[in-house]
């Protein structure tokens, strides 16, 4: 087993939470087992997390601070650790990403990461590989808390229609995950466009990018490979971008329509009719 004290706070993100636990429970006259009892988890899950071999959750982050009376240290810090457990690539994405003030998205092949649903996720980062996967999963939906801020990105995103027919994660995944796209009408944020297979050859035929925009750092575009992803800042770049981007919204079907889009795959393919609030009847 790790010792903890071999443990070097400074080496990631998550040694450093893991020391501060440790620290702040013993500080607080409390065991493991103590801990993780007024927490409603093991003392073993709590070790773990302090020797660095667990990746804590927000809500466990949360419930610590409650019981150790932190004000908030382990909810601040959480953010930090899921970060650092996405692929080390797009870590400097993900920061500029949180910065944005205007995300302009067009995927190909699947819901763009920051309107997944977890068992989404799941399906999609699971599908090589399933080691360390809830980390990884904890990390993408941690990305999404930039939606629920206070003055969030304006997001808009153009879906290939070839993303609501390719089935991830089975018939009832793919039903929440239709649901959750109908039901991100209600924010005036966030708008979903579909590009119809009848576009045909269209500007984003080449392949998934995004645009972040920014109220003081330069404009962004970003693309990926089989092996990670690329920023570009550069005006040429930038123009090519926003030229694919405007003619992908032109190509798609309005925003009520792509709803409608929406609506009638998941009921076709899925077995499920979406009521007026985005519930679903199957």
């Amino acid at each position: 087993m790790v010792n903890i004290r071999d443990l070097d706070p400074s080496a990631s993100p998550l040694d450093y939470y893991g020391s501060e636990l440790r620290r702040l429970r013993e500080a607080a006259g409390l065991k493991q087992g103590e801990l993780g009892a007024i927490i409603f988890c093991t003392g073993s899950l709590i070790g773990q997390v302090e020797t660095a071999r667990k990746v804590p959750t927000r809500e466990f982050s949360e419930r610590v601070d409650a019981a150790l009376g932190t004000g908030g240290t382990f909810s601040r810090l959480v953010g930090l650790v899921l970060r650092s457990q996405l692929p080390h690539w797009f870590q400097p994405y993900a920061e500029m990403e949180a910065k944005a003030a205007y995300i302009s998205s067009y995927q190909a092949q699947l819901v763009d990461g920051l309107l997944q649903t977890e068992a989404y996720a799941r399906a999609v980062l699971g599908a090589r590989t399933d080691g360390n996967l809830d980390a990884r999963v904890a990390a993408r939906l941690e990305r999404q808390r930039i939606l629920d801020r206070e003055n969030p990105p304006l997001m808009w995103v153009v879906l290939s229609e070839a993303v609501l027919h390719q089935e991830v994660g089975g018939r009832e995944v793919m039903r929440e995950q239709l649901t959750h796209l109908l039901g991100l009408q209600g924010r005036e944020w966030v708008k979903v466009q579909i590009l119809p297979f009848s576009a045909g050859a269209h500007a984003g035929i080449m392949g998934a990018f995004t645009i972040l925009r920014f109220d003081d750092d330069p404009d962004l575009v970003y693309t990926e490979d089989f092996v990670q992803g690329h920023m570009a800042a550069n005006p040429q770049a930038l123009r090519e971008g926003c030229l694919r981007y405007d003619h992908l919204q032109a190509a798609a079907l309005s925003v009520e329509d792509s709803a409608a889009r929406i609506a009638r795959v998941m009921e076709e393919r899925y077995g499920a009719h979406p009521e007026p609030d985005g519930r679903t009847v199957a």
